[in-house]
């Protein structure tokens, strides 16, 4: 260990017995740059303002594909919970009615060849859900 006193500017370590003044993180002498605080509270408004939007279109999306996906689910329900006496075809376009009791029940007759209260068209797929199709609407002769 060296006993003499080495000047302010000059860094050195007592430990390594070194100057490692450039592998400070800070400056060390006076004619060193000056050090300033970057000011970082711009970026961050910038930025916070980017990512609050990309999490709000986010959460639009999820809410619409949820909305969407218990629209279906409530749909394929009634669908199944109507009365029928036919197994449905893959593919194929079904109407739904409400006969006077307000009970739904499952038709092949399109809307403009009776006067039944129409509640929608679907088609069943594949995976045997039921789908919308945009057929039915009432036609005036």
């Amino acid at each position: 260990m060296s006993s003499t006193k080495k000047p302010d500017q000059i860094v050195f370590d007592e430990e390594s017995q070194r100057y490692d003044a450039a592998l400070k993180p800070y400056a060390t002498g006076v004619g060193a740059p000056k050090i300033t605080a970057t000011d970082t509270v711009a970026w961050k408004n910038r930025n916070i303002h980017k990512v609050n939007h990309q999490i709000n279109t986010k959460y639009v999306e999820l809410k619409a594909a949820y909305d969407e996906m218990m629209e279906q689910f409530e749909y394929n329900n009634l669908i199944y919970g109507a009365r029928f006496n036919f197994e449905p075809v893959i593919g194929s376009t079904y109407h739904l009615y409400r006969n006077k009791k307000e009970e739904p029940f499952l038709s092949v007759i399109a809307p403009h060849e009776c006067n039944f209260d129409f509640v929608g068209s679907f088609r069943l797929n594949a995976d045997q859900m039921w789908e919308k199709a945009n057929v039915g609407l009432k036609q005036v002769k």
